[in-house]
């Protein structure tokens, strides 16, 4: 965090670019809707899209890259490994490189990142019990739309 004339600047990344960002102060807002809160740049690394995944594959241990990837399995290596280096640096998970060729990579859950199981489990568990029936509305929503382009 800088302060550049009575501003405070915090370094933000985002998967598209690198930014400074005023912040109204050095602390969080009065609101996690507010662009400059702590709590909402939290938000978006566990609202990522493969975040849960990823924290959800190693609630069962430490794994390989790969296992992460076979068990994901949409996933690129590319955007796994950006997802995992920004789990590594906000505290979620440790990186383990063994010298070894070829080189070996262990990723585990830290305490910060078990403490996200249960809300994950929670979510997992709605999508599980609802995604027939958002899916169903889903296709519903589409075929009407579908209709209307047509009349």
């Amino acid at each position: 965090m800088w302060e550049i004339d009575g501003i405070h600047w915090k370094l933000m990344t985002s998967k598209c670019h690198t930014h400074l960002m005023d912040t109204v102060a050095a602390s969080c807002p009065t609101s996690i809707y507010d662009v400059g809160c702590e709590g909402r740049m939290v938000l978006d690394r566990i609202g990522d899209r493969w975040t849960v995944l990823i924290i959800g594959s190693l609630a069962g241990g430490t794994q390989r890259f790969s296992e992460l990837r076979d068990t994901i399995g949409d996933i690129t290596p590319k955007v796994l490994t950006q997802t995992l280096r920004a789990l590594e640096r906000d505290g979620f998970v440790t990186r383990k490189v063994y010298a070894e060729v070829p080189p070996r990579v262990e990723y585990t859950l830290t305490e910060l990142g078990r403490s996200l199981l249960p809300p994950i489990s929670m979510i997992r568990a709605w999508a599980e019990q609802y995604g027939p029936h958002v899916l169903a509305l889903r296709e519903r929503h589409d075929q009407g739309r579908e209709s209307k382009v047509g009349s």
